[in-house]
C-alpha cells in the first residue's frame, strides 16, 4: 500500500470536470485506489464518492493505493492534482 498526503491548492479545487479527469486517470490503474479527507474515505473511481468528499482549496487529502501499479497511481494522480 502506498500513500500520499497533499494539500489541494486549485482554485476550484476538485470539483465536476477536474473530478472526472481525475476518475479516468484512477480508472486507468488495477490497483484499488482511495481519497481520505479528515475522517472520510471514499473510492477514487466513483464520482458521487469523490464529489462528497466535498475538497475545496487548501483541503488536506490523502491518495491512497493497494495492488500492483500502486506507486505509479498515486505519483501520477498527485501530479495531476499540483497541475489543476
Amino acid at each position: 500500500m502506498v500513500t500520499k498526503e497533499m494539500v489541494v491548492e486549485a482554485k476550484s479545487g476538485l470539483k465536476s470536470k477536474p473530478a472526472a479527469l481525475f476518475i479516468q486517470k484512477a480508472c486507468d490503474y488495477k490497483s484499488s485506489i482511495w481519497i481520505e479527507r479528515e475522517e472520510r474515505k471514499a473510492n477514487a473511481k466513483s464520482m458521487l464518492g469523490l464529489l462528497s468528499l466535498s475538497i475545496g482549496t487548501g483541503a488536506r487529502i490523502s491518495i491512497i493505493a493497494e495492488g500492483e501499479d500502486e506507486e505509479a497511481a498515486v505519483e501520477e494522480l498527485a501530479e495531476y492534482i499540483n497541475s489543476l
